[in-house]
């Protein structure tokens, strides 16, 4: 029986379209630390630590002012008490300086300084991750009317458990979920570990 559900396991693997190579449920979370924002104001943020308290959802988004990025920020920010109670920290990455960050962090209006934004200005968190980092779109805006100059990476949720290992992936460009449903999933998804 155990042979059989490995070899499951690994059909559904090897059934994964090969446009999606993100690191898989599973697998070993690379740690990190990165340059981060909490409220405005930056600090050090090491995904090791941050485990040591529990369950993480390191969330990647495109950019920073940005529709998508900024419904999914402020629907964590909306929640962040709900993934508390699940004793979950929440980490945004993208590849936005951290000047900018600063202002995006605490703007009332997305992450309303409830949750910290990393800065991945070299790609390098993200290519860790085996997620595909796009130049920056020409003539691609903000929000606010500014020029995107940054790179990107798509959307793509990782909730990875105290043992570092990854507990579930979420991207919208294969699994065509919202931005506010990678909040949704990955809150779902704590709260049962809680449970256990």
């Amino acid at each position: 029986m155990k042979r059989l559900l490995a070899y499951a396991l690994l059909g559904s693997i090897l059934a994964v379209p090969a446009a999606y190579a993100a690191k898989k449920p599973g697998d070993m979370a690379t740690d990190f630390k990165a340059r981060a924002s909490l409220a405005g104001k930056e600090f050090d943020f090491s995904l090791k630590d941050a485990l040591a308290k529990g369950p993480v959802v390191v969330y990647f988004y495109p950019a920073a002012y940005t529709k998508g990025c900024n419904i999914e920020a402020h629907t964590f920010a909306e929640n962040k008490e709900k993934f508390d109670a699940a004793g979950a920290t929440i980490i945004g990455v993208s590849h936005d300086t951290i000047a900018k960050l600063n202002q995006f962090s605490s703007d009332p209006e997305y992450c309303a300084g409830k949750f910290p934004v990393a800065s991945d200005a070299d790609g390098s968190i993200s290519k860790s991750y085996d997620l595909k980092v796009n130049g920056p779109r020409e003539g691609a805006k903000d929000s606010k009317g500014n020029d995107i100059t940054t790179a990107f990476t798509e959307r793509t949720t990782f909730v990875i458990t105290p043992d570092h290992k990854i507990a579930s992936t979420f991207s919208s460009t294969d699994d065509g979920i919202s931005p506010a449903d990678h909040v949704e999933k990955s809150l779902a998804l704590v709260q049962s570990m809680k449970k256990k």
